[in-house]
């Protein structure tokens, strides 16, 4: 499996509109075994993605599917930064 976790930045007092358009833009993706976005209660601009997939080459063939390349679209404007990266090696637990 390969997983993913990344804190981002929205620009100042954007952050809601940043997970709407996110969460609109939500798909089923081939391969996505899960996909949560959350808002970081220690920053009022931050949110956390977490993301876990059965292999690193689904996630980089879901970055071409048309609705996850509008998703992007509609959402870099309301980004000022991409804070922390992490890739990871997801083992099991809940809801994988």
């Amino acid at each position: 499996m390969y997983g993913l976790i990344g804190r981002m930045l929205a620009v100042p007092g954007k952050r809601e509109e940043l997970l709407a358009v996110m969460q609109q833009g939500s798909v089923v993706m081939p391969g996505c075994l899960s996909y949560v976005l959350a808002r970081d209660p220690a920053s009022e601009d931050a949110i956390w993605i977490t993301e876990v997939w059965d292999s690193k080459e689904n996630h980089a063939a879901s970055l071409q599917i048309p609705e996850v390349r509008e998703t992007i679209d509609r959402a870099m404007p309301l980004i000022a930064s991409f804070a922390e990266h992490f890739e990871t090696e997801p083992v099991g637990g809940i809801g994988i």
